[in-house]
């Protein structure tokens, strides 16, 4: 193995532990204090969460088909267009104004053409139906035949589905960047994965903007692979499949926000295309397709505002040097 990749390797490796040692640092240092809260709202040893599963349970007459296939086209349909609804006006808006500070493509969307929101809207709402839906069949088949249950005396302890979230994100992070890599090969890309890149500038809606395989492969099997191998509870699947669609819809929106993720890489990607396909950035450290962007300005914005000084501000462009005639 070449001593760079064997750097890049060891990098990617130390990058998995901090994400992962992180998450388990937090939850072992609340495990007695929010932890036990969050288990009195989830189930099993507590009940509001439990309560609350067993009455939607019962709306869908304790068919479990009918959970998994409508409850979750429900569930995630109504977590994606929550998400969305305020990028949605913003980009139409331009208001509230003070917030297009934190726009990363300033001269890009300001204001979003209202057809071409319409556009994305239509094949948002094509996958989540026309893909979302058999796809939705498929993989309840799958998880049934795992033993994965839906039923609200199944529910597994929330220290337990926290673990599971956090095997479900490297699953997905693997899933999802081999697939979208994949997707990057020349003689692919212009029949699939063109589609998704017609937006330099993303918003929040492209997330799912994309050719009906590609959404298929690329968007719904990753997040479904982790609940599958492990033969989780729908609830946990549930609780994962939200914060991915947070998480996506952040990734695409074009605002790095105050106190939100980042989303300077994803929208790094989108403007050069072949840059930062994962979710985690662990993957491409180790492939070294993150190289472009860690020698750029996005990757000197890529962190947590904890302040309402926008990144833009923080880690300003260059001067622009001044020509002869000047």
């Amino acid at each position: 193995m070449p001593i760079a990749r064997l750097s890049r390797f060891f990098d990617s490796v130390k990058q998995t532990l901090f994400v992962i040692g992180t998450g388990l640092v937090i939850f072992l240092a609340l495990r007695n204090t929010i932890v036990w809260h969050m288990q009195q709202f989830w189930g099993a040893s507590g009940d509001f969460w439990q309560r609350r599963w067993e009455e939607m349970y019962n709306i869908f007459n304790q068919d479990d088909f009918l959970v998994s296939v409508v409850g979750s086209f429900v569930f995630t349909t109504a977590v994606f267009w929550a998400c969305n609804i305020f990028f949605m006006l913003l980009d139409i808006t331009g208001k509230p104004a003070f917030l297009l500070k934190y726009k990363i493509q300033a001269d890009k969307n300001t204001p979003l053409n209202p057809s071409d929101l319409v556009k994305a809207a239509k094949v948002a709402l094509y996958n989540q139906t026309v893909v979302g839906l058999p796809m939705s069949v498929f993989i309840f088949a799958v998880m049934r035949w795992r033993g994965c249950s839906c039923r609200p005396e199944d529910m597994p302890t929330f220290p337990w589905s926290v673990f599971e979230v956090t095997v479900f994100t490297l699953v997905e992070e693997i899933g999802f960047y081999y697939s979208h890599r994949m997707f990057h090969h020349p003689r692919i890309y212009r029949f699939i994965h063109k589609k998704h890149h017609e937006w330099t500038a993303p918003i929040g809606l492209v997330s799912i903007y994309a050719h009906p395989v590609e959404h298929a492969v690329s968007n719904l099997l990753p997040v479904a692979l982790g609940p599958i191998l492990l033969g989780s509870h729908l609830a946990t699947a549930w609780m994962f499949w939200a914060l991915a669609l947070f998480s996506t819809t952040i990734a695409h929106c074009g605002y790095h926000m105050p106190f939100l993720p980042s989303p300077e890489a994803h929208d790094f990607h989108h403007l050069k295309f072949n840059q930062n396909y994962g979710v985690l950035g662990v993957l491409d450290r180790l492939h070294g397709t993150d190289a472009q962007f860690r020698a750029s300005l996005a990757y000197q914005r890529h962190f947590l505002l904890l302040s309402t000084i926008p990144a833009t501000q923080q880690v300003p462009d260059p001067p622009k040097k001044k020509s002869i005639s000047e």
